[in-house]
């Protein structure tokens, strides 16, 4: 996660992201996101993750997802 939250959520003590290299959530463009997912994929809180991206906006890897994938995800919800 990329701290850009002003006050984290409570469910992020649980995160895996938080126990790995911050910069695999944010590849260079073009970069692979494989390994990030993967973690994703074994994460508790990846339903919360996702919800607060989706909410917020946020920028890299967050809930298993892309930033490019959340924007498909609330075109099709809108």
């Amino acid at each position: 996660m990329d701290g850009t939250l002003a006050r984290p959520e409570p469910w992020m003590a649980n995160a895996l992201c938080a126990q790995v290299d911050g910069d695999l959530w944010f590849p260079d463009k073009g970069g692979s996101t494989k390994e990030a997912k993967a973690i994703c994929r074994r994460c508790p809180v990846r339903a919360q993750c996702l919800e607060l991206s989706l909410e917020q906006g946020e920028f890299g890897v967050w809930g298993g997802t892309t930033e490019r994938e959340r924007r498909l995800m609330r075109r099709v919800a809108s």
